[in-house]
């Protein structure tokens, strides 16, 4: 059965998402969609309690009867929702069997409010259906008062329309009164009853192209007309793979606006709710994570196959905390004469999240999984040199079930607004602490999540398997063409296996694969950016003028058919001073450093000597200390994080002794 198990009854009214261009409308579906404020296309009424029929008017069979399986695979939605009206149940009954009596109406296809076609037949369109039963059941304001509007989003007349109507020699009814599915939803009588849930039975699909559609808002991918562009460039090639204009301050504030609406109907559902809808976002993410992986590695250049590890990891956050609702709770305090206190644990509101390039996909999910698990909305800025994974999550949490809400792009726009609530920031210590000092204007301070750069190390001791260390010290160095900010650039080897260590380290080092990273067998990909590859080699060249051993890579590597691509060999150093650049800042690229120690003390020291403090596997509290910044993310801790801690105290007794007599 479709929605087997689901508390749904007759009479409740049925709403058809679709996303379109809302100024490229080629369909009827599309028109009806593109001169709305939401991309809501058809309407219905649910015929009896399993949820299986529908009684709709459509343009092909008027007023009829229908599956609700059949209206999916005919309609294709985005996603459907489903109101309850609040009424009487006797109302409910008696609006279905108004609208089954006028089953067998032809289609109302001009609109008109008299319910009568281009023939002067009896006829509905699905809006005016819906609306009429009620009307016919008692309830004569059911629908919000509204004017028929034809007009793109530009005030323009929609050429689709504009030639609808030719065809039936009529002029556009251009301001009559009538009704909308998209006016309907908003009806005082109709609450949310069942949150969005989108059919199974259709699949996923990913975008094969990208283009400059880079932003998600009100429930569609848009491409912003702005005032400021920037090009997104493909590392693999060097070539430009789209534009994205950027948002002003009136788009980020219409978006923080939805957002806030949308926040309040999530936070309404239930934790074990929410988590339904992670645990089919992730469902989603696995069915469709090879395009996705290709789309990673198109836009920031690593390798295939860490693009699927990411995508894969993408899916168990979600998954991860789909499973936590139990986690968000509080604590009981009973008190003197009956009276008690508790804590429960509520969403902030509205968090501003901020990612970054080298794990696109994988660093949304880990803001937006916890946040969106609390009952927060999130607003999420990715970063600009690789933004398009992310607007996919945003289709993809949709289609999972998540109600339209809003993506903004400006960072500091985001950080001052007052409609934020909570900022969560990957990236560098010196943009961290611009997001901080942000956060902190206009006299409104709000918490931030820092997850930032760091200088870890990575102790070899003497009895260690150097087999295994070599593996490690490959791994802790040369993912993502070095670009993790838990990176273990300095690997510390005991002086009795230094010899041995390196020179295995130097020979799989060589032999790793640079080249097309779309190619299953490359291990080193494209560098994020040109400016970003000469950074790291920048640093590289340094040190061997500092007096610093280059014993492998460095070099800038051309590859064949992808000459203006971004690449640099995988590099390994010795000879390393404690003075020198190299070993005291982040590099956040493929060097690895190789320091010799005599004892404990002495690699402790200096595994210790810098101003970061970041280093932990995926999937346990995951977060810095020192200039690493501050904040948890993965693992139940970041509940903590996007919610806030409520105390409540009830007198229970009859009365309050007055203090003041």
């Amino acid at each position: 059965m479709f929605l087997k198990g689901i508390d749904i009854g007759i009479g409740d009214v049925v709403f058809f998402k679709k996303g379109f261009n809302r100024n490229g409308a080629e369909t009827f579906d599309e028109a009806v969609a593109a001169v709305a404020s939401e991309a809501v296309v058809h309407t219905a009424l649910l015929y009896d309690d399993t949820g299986q029929w529908l009684i709709h008017a459509t343009q092909e069979s008027g007023v009829c009867q229908e599956s609700l399986m059949n209206v999916v695979e005919k309609l294709q939605p985005e996603s459907f929702e489903i109101y309850r009206a609040q009424v009487p149940q006797i109302v409910r009954i008696s609006a279905t069997q108004w609208a089954k009596s006028k089953m067998g109406s032809n289609y109302n296809d001009i609109f008109s409010s008299n319910m009568c076609d281009s023939e002067g037949n009896e006829a509905f369109y699905c809006c005016q259906l819906v609306m009429k039963s009620y009307e016919a059941a008692g309830i004569h304001d059911f629908c919000p008062s509204h004017q028929l509007n034809f007009n793109d989003s530009n005030g323009k007349l929609l050429p689709f329309w504009e030639e609808y109507y030719r065809k039936r020699s009529l002029s556009v009814p251009q301001g009559i009164s009538g009704s909308h599915p998209a006016k309907l939803i908003h009806s005082k009588y109709l609450k949310l009853h069942f949150a969005r849930f989108c059919m199974p039975l259709i699949k996923f699909t990913v975008p094969k192209t990208i283009d400059k559609a880079l932003h998600f808002i009100r429930g569609s991918r848009v491409a912003l007309t702005a005032t400021k562009y920037f090009d997104v460039y493909q590392p693999r090639n060097g070539e430009i793979l789209t534009q994205c204009g950027c948002a002003d301050t009136e788009v980020i504030d219409e978006v923080i606006k939805d957002a806030d609406k949308a926040q309040q109907s999530w936070a309404a559902l239930n934790a074990q709710k929410r988590g339904t809808i992670l645990r089919k976002a992730a469902s989603i993410i696995r069915d469709v994570k090879n395009e996705l992986a290709y789309l990673e590695t198109i836009d920031c250049g690593k390798p295939i196959e860490e693009s699927r590890w990411d995508m894969e990891n993408s899916a168990e956050t979600f998954e991860f905390f789909a499973g936590v609702a139990h986690n968000i709770a509080g604590n009981h305090f009973p008190l003197s004469n009956d009276n008690y206190a508790y804590t429960e644990r509520v969403p902030l509101g509205v968090v501003g999240a901020i990612g970054v390039w080298n794990y696109p996909m994988q660093t949304a999910a880990w803001k937006i999984a916890p946040a969106l698990m609390c009952g927060n909305a999130v607003i999420y800025k990715p970063s600009p040199f690789a933004p398009v994974t992310s607007v996919i999550l945003a289709q993809i949490l949709q289609a999972a079930g998540l109600p339209d809400g809003g993506e903004g792009e400006t960072g500091q726009a985001i950080c001052e607004h007052a409609g934020i609530n909570k900022v969560t920031f990957t990236g560098s210590t010196k943009t961290g602490s611009k997001i901080l000092a942000s956060c902190s204007l206009l006299g409104r301070i709000k918490p931030v999540t820092l997850e930032l750069g760091g200088k870890s190390a990575m102790i070899v001791c003497e009895d260690a398997d150097i087999e295994v260390a070599v593996t490690g010290a490959l791994m802790a160095n040369f993912f993502s063409q070095g670009a993790v900010c838990s990176n273990a650039t300095k690997v510390l080897v005991h002086i009795s296996c230094y010899d041995e260590f390196r020179r295995k380290v130097v020979k799989q080092t060589t032999n790793l694969a640079v080249g097309d990273p779309l190619l299953k067998e490359t291990k080193i990909g494209a560098t994020i950016s040109c400016e970003h590859l000469n950074k790291v080699k920048a640093y590289i060249d340094e040190a061997v003028q500092q007096g610093a051993k280059l014993l492998c890579g460095g070099d800038k590597v051309k590859v064949k058919n992808l000459e203006d691509g971004y690449y640099l060999s995988p590099a390994v150093l010795d000879s390393i001073t404690e003075e020198m650049r190299i070993y005291k800042e982040e590099i956040f690229g493929a060097a690895m450093l190789i320091i010799p120690f005599q004892n404990n003390e002495d690699a402790i020291r200096m595994a210790n000597d810098t101003s970061y403090g970041l280093a932990a596997d995926a999937m346990i509290p995951y977060g810095g200390m020192k200039q690493s910044g501050f904040g948890r993310e993965n693992g139940v801790a970041a509940l903590e994080a996007f919610s806030q801690l409520k105390s409540v105290f009830v007198n229970a007794s009859e009365k309050l002794d007055n203090p003041f007599l």
